[in-house]
């Protein structure tokens, strides 16, 4: 499942199984879309460190 933000263009992904409601990954998309465009507003980005120490690569949405 995909969402877009048509104002940034920014867009995210997820994967789930193939069992899970459609209903269910949209809400997954939208949840981490919208954590990922507060995090992009508060500045926050790939060159900061982990403060959980993660190698990165994802994250819990």
């Amino acid at each position: 499942m995909t969402a877009v933000d048509v104002e940034t263009g920014l867009e995210v992904s997820v994967v789930g199984p193939s069992s899970a409601a459609r209903s269910e990954l949209e809400r997954v998309a939208v949840n981490k879309l919208r954590y990922m465009l507060a995090r992009q507003k508060s500045g926050g980005g790939k060159d900061e460190p982990d403060p959980e120490g993660g190698t990165g690569g994802g994250i819990l949405v």
